[in-house]
C-alpha cells in the first residue's frame, strides 16, 4: 500500500522512502512522461506494425507466385497453399519484428542508471570517506552526488550514470543499465528494414513484369502505394539504425559515450580494455548477447563518485 511521503517523487513503501520519480505500475517500470518521446515511441510501433501488415497481406499472401517474373499467368495463391518462399520470409520477418519491439520495450521501460535524487546530503558525503585531494560534483538540478561519467538529462530530469544520449524513439536515456537493449533495438530494426527493403523491392519488380491484380490480395493501386511506402520506410530506417548501431559499437569499443565524444571530455576515469568495455555492456560472450530478455551486467557498485585533483 502506497502512502504519500511528500513531494519530489518519493513515497513511503513498507516504512521506507522509495524513489517513484519516472516510475509507473507500482514502481516496477521506468516511465518518462515526455509527450514528444511518447509520440515517437508509438510511431515506432506503428511503423513496424505497418511493415508487418504489408509483408503479410501483399508479399507473403501471394504465395511467391509473383516471383515467376514475366509469367503473365501468375496468380494470387490462397493462404492454404502458400509457398516455402512465403512461409520462410513470414517467419524471419515476424521474428525480427518481435525481437525489435521486445528490445524497444526493454530499452524504454528500463531504468537507464538514474542517480537517486537529493542524495547530496552532508551525511551521505561523509559516508564516502573522501581523502585529501578528492572532490565530488553535485548536480544543482536534482541535488544528487554525480558519479564519474554521469550527466544530467533535462528530459528525464535525472542524472544518468554513463549517459550516452537521450533517444526520443525509445522515450528514454541510453545509459549504463539499458545500453544493451538499445544496441539490440538498432540491430534488429536495421535487419528488419533490410529484409523489408529486399522483399518490397523484389515484389515490386516482379509485379511490374506481370499482372498487378495477381500480385497480392489487395487491389493493384493499393498494392503499389503499400509497396512504395514500405520500400521508402525500410530504406530510411535501414540507413538510420545501421548508423546508430555502428556508432554505439564504436563508443562501447572505445569506452567512450556519445556525450563524451561530443564534448571531447578528457577522461578522468580508468579506461577499460576494449573487450572488458564490451563485456560491461553485454556480459560474457554467449548467445544471450542477442537476447533482449536477459539483463545486462550491472556495475553500479563499482561506479566511483570521487574525482582526483
Amino acid at each position: 500500500m502506497y502512502n504519500s511521503a511528500g513531494n519530489g517523487g518519493y513515497q513511503m513503501v513498507g516504512g521506507q522512502i522509495k524513489d517513484t520519480h519516472n516510475r509507473c505500475f507500482g514502481g516496477r517500470f521506468w516511465c518518462v512522461r515526455d509527450i514528444c518521446g511518447i509520440i515517437c515511441a508509438v510511431m515506432t510501433w506503428l511503423l513496424v506494425v505497418y511493415a508487418d501488415i504489408v509483408v503479410v497481406l501483399v508479399i507473403c499472401s501471394s504465395g511467391g507466385s509473383s516471383s515467376n517474373g514475366n509469367n503473365a499467368n501468375a496468380h494470387y495463391t490462397p493462404a492454404s497453399s502458400l509457398s516455402a518462399y512465403s512461409v520462410i520470409n513470414f517467419i524471419i520477418f515476424n521474428l525480427l519484428a518481435f525481437l525489435a519491439l521486445a528490445s524497444h520495450t526493454r530499452a524504454m521501460l528500463s531504468d537507464p542508471g538514474a542517480v537517486p535524487k537529493g542524495n547530496a546530503t552532508r551525511e551521505n558525503i561523509e559516508l564516502l570517506g573522501l581523502q585529501e585531494g578528492q572532490v565530488i560534483f553535485k548536480c544543482p538540478k536534482c541535488i544528487s552526488i554525480k558519479p564519474v561519467r554521469a550527466h544530467h538529462c533535462s528530459v528525464c530530469q535525472r542524472c544518468i550514470r554513463k549517459m550516452d544520449h537521450h533517444c526520443p524513439w525509445v522515450n528514454n536515456c541510453v545509459g549504463e543499465n539499458n545500453q544493451k537493449f538499445f544496441v539490440l533495438f538498432t540491430l534488429y530494426i536495421a535487419l528488419l528494414s533490410l529484409h523489408g527493403l529486399l522483399l518490397g523491392g523484389y515484389h515490386f519488380v516482379t509485379c511490374v513484369g506481370s499482372e498487378w491484380r495477381h500480385c497480392s490480395s489487395v487491389s493493384p493501386p493499393a498494392t503499389v502505394v503499400l509497396l512504395l511506402f514500405l520500400i521508402f520506410e525500410s530504406l530510411l530506417f535501414a540507413i538510420f539504425t545501421a548508423v546508430m548501431f555502428f556508432s554505439q559499437l564504436s563508443a562501447i569499443w572505445n569506452d567512450e559515450t556519445g556525450i563524451e565524444q561530443l564534448k571531447k571530455e578528457q577522461g578522468t576515469w580508468e579506461r577499460k580494455s576494449r573487450w572488458r568495455s564490451v563485456q560491461s555492456v553485454f556480459g560474457r560472450f554467449s548467445v544471450s548477447w542477442l537476447n533482449p530478455f536477459t539483463l545486462p551486467p550491472l556495475s553500479v557498485r563499482h561506479q566511483p563518485f570521487s574525482y582526483a585533483v
